[in-house]
């Protein structure tokens, strides 16, 4: 699984990218993590509103600091 954080590395990108990390341990789901910050690269996801998490190329969420409960489902489904 790869996975994206698009973010500018503020306040939300870094609870994003923790409560992450907590539920990839908790589920035992093992993936590759990367962050991108170049606004550029972000728009090309059509992306306007960090943070964002893409999950295999595809854009799962745009704007919010996902919760653990939250990417939990989303990591489930």
């Amino acid at each position: 699984m790869e996975i994206k954080i698009l973010g500018t590395g503020c306040s939300k990108c870094r609870i994003l990218e923790d409560n992450l990390e907590i539920v990839l341990k908790e589920l035992g789901i093992d993936a590759n993590i990367s962050k991108e910050g170049k606004l550029k690269e972000i728009v090309r996801y059509g992306v306007m509103i960090t943070p964002a998490l893409v999950i295999n190329e595809k854009v799962v969420s745009s704007g919010k600091a996902l919760s653990v409960e939250e990417l939990r489902d989303l990591l489930t489904e």
